[in-house]
């Protein structure tokens, strides 16, 4: 709302103020706000001429982008590759004020016209290809859980922002403008009221630290659904481990979590073993033919998480040596470390399949409490009635509120924007296990810490190193803090208008 008023007075050196300010965040929703507000509000800079119809065509392109950029996930801007656009942006921004505020004429070399112009585009393309492959994503990560992750200090920062901006608007605004800028300033003094976050809470009652498991084992550190992978994540003291069985030709359960039509392809060199053929079920190859197939080799060249440079040269060699685990090496080595595994089952044949994985299971002697099976809205009830029936110590997980219900469960697995934080408040207080899934930044990790959540999924060990949220503030302090930052900007604003009203008089 503060850059649009902004942008509506046509005032470059508040455009640019405003943006410079919230540079200052680390908090995830302000990255991709900054780098659209401040590509556009450079357009306002380049036109500083009266032609006031081109600079309402490119307020409303301005405003349609800053819109657009509020929902556009933030991995545009986090990855490194984005990292000199985005330094470049914010330089030109701090030099522009700095003209500003020696009095000089802001005039923009035409080299900056053509990279900012490049910039427009290349963002504009970026946008467009990630707003295509993750539609999903848009709702919960780019509005709902950035805003309850830092509301309260975006409302701070935007407080502080208008107050800065207080001499530059009324220097040069009129009366409509100054009322508009007046207007936003109430709604920005105001929106705590709407401000709603799991970590506004008194600190004596933050729930325990959600426990971690290992997504595929390690897979940052190594291949998934590898040994070495399991064994890094037990390394970083996970408390249990998520995997995915499928069944080989000779009824072996093995680990591999793609199952769809050349489902070896992703993980393992197939084609050049069998460079003839193609797979396209797991029961078209045995055990002794998936072993052989390298597992490892395609994380070291593909580097799926950019993260294949921290490891040795001796891990390195380690993980281009992996193969397809059994799903009896993980049991073993779960029952060794005492750690808890969830798996997900795919196959064709439901009822034959339930019996030889949980066959497996039992022969391992692993304890039965430890293993946590998800019910998938595919199994049959012959299934899992077997299941209750041989083995009724393991845990049934379920991935929806309704069907966990309906079936008198208590552990749900749901992805981590499929549930508001009040309602996995709520199924914690009813005494449900929620997991969510897959959990990788420190920031998300603490709203659903503050949540209640019981445990995370993860691809990264980093989340052991966390030991409290990233901030935890009780309502009353909150309220506090905020009807005192209020009340100080109020008085500044005040004074401002007053010391300006008398400088106008005396002219």
């Amino acid at each position: 709302f503060l850059h649009i008023a902004l942008s509506i007075s046509f005032s470059p050196e508040s455009c640019f103020s405003c943006n410079t300010f919230l540079v200052l965040h680390v908090f995830p929703l302000q990255k991709y706000i900054q780098v659209f507000g401040c590509l556009f509000s450079v357009l306002f800079y380049l036109l500083r001429d009266k032609e006031a119809s081109v600079k309402c065509f490119f307020f409303h392109l301005g405003l349609c982008s800053f819109c657009v950029g509020l929902t556009m996930t933030n991995i545009i801007i986090q990855s490194n590759q984005f990292t000199p656009l985005y330094i470049y942006l914010t330089l030109l921004q701090l030099f522009a004020l700095l003209q500003v505020a020696l009095g000089e004429q802001l005039d923009l070399h035409w080299l900056h016209k053509i990279f900012l112009f490049l910039g427009v585009v290349f963002v504009a393309l970026g946008v467009t290809g990630f707003s295509l492959n993750w539609k999903q994503e848009w709702p919960t990560i780019s509005v709902l859980l950035s805003l309850q992750a830092t509301a309260p200090f975006l409302q701070f920062g935007g407080v502080g922002a208008l107050t800065l901006l207080t001499s530059l608007v009324l220097n040069r605004s009129k009366f409509f403008i100054a009322t508009i800028f007046l207007a936003v300033s109430a709604a920005i003094f105001l929106c705590p009221v709407f401000i709603q976050s799991p970590c506004l809470i008194d600190p004596l009652n933050l729930p325990e630290k959600p426990k971690l498991i290992g997504h595929r084992g390690a897979p940052m550190l190594a291949p998934e659904n590898t040994m070495m992978s399991f064994n890094r994540s037990i390394a970083c003291n996970m408390a249990g481990l998520e995997t995915d069985v499928q069944l080989s030709k000779d009824r072996i359960p093995f680990l591999m979590h793609d199952n769809d039509t050349g489902f070896l392809l992703r993980t393992t060199n197939v084609k050049e073993r069998f460079p003839n053929k193609s797979f396209n079920r797991s029961s078209d190859l045995t055990f002794e033919e998936l072993q052989g197939l390298n597992a490892g080799e395609w994380f070291l060249k593909t580097d799926p998480f950019h993260s294949v440079s921290q490891l040795s040269e001796e891990e390195k060699e380690r993980a281009r040596q992996q193969s397809i685990p059994s799903l009896l090496q993980l049991l073993d080595l779960a029952k060794k470390h005492n750690k808890s595994v969830i798996f997900d089952l795919y196959s064709n044949n439901q009822e034959n399949d339930t019996v030889d994985v949980v066959q497996t299971i039992l022969s391992s002697g692993i304890d039965p409490s430890l293993v946590s099976l998800t019910v998938m809205p595919y199994f049959s009830f012959a299934a899992l009635e077997y299941v209750n029936y041989t083995a009724p110590g393991f845990i049934h997980i379920y991935n929806n509120i309704h069907d966990m219900f309906n079936k008198g469960g208590k552990h749900l697995n749901v992805k981590y924007n499929k549930l508001r934080m009040k309602t996995i408040r709520d199924l914690r207080e009813n005494n449900v296990t929620v997991n969510l899934w897959v959990v990788n930044e420190r920031w998300l990790f603490s709203l659903l810490w503050c949540a209640g959540a019981s445990s995370v999924t993860t691809n990264s060990c980093d989340l052991q190193h966390v030991g409290r949220p990233d901030w935890v503030m009780a309502p009353s302090q909150y309220k506090a803090i905020w009807i005192a930052v209020d009340i100080v900007s109020a008085v500044i604003m005040i004074g401002v208008f007053i010391l300006k009203r008398k400088n106008v008089i005396k002219v």
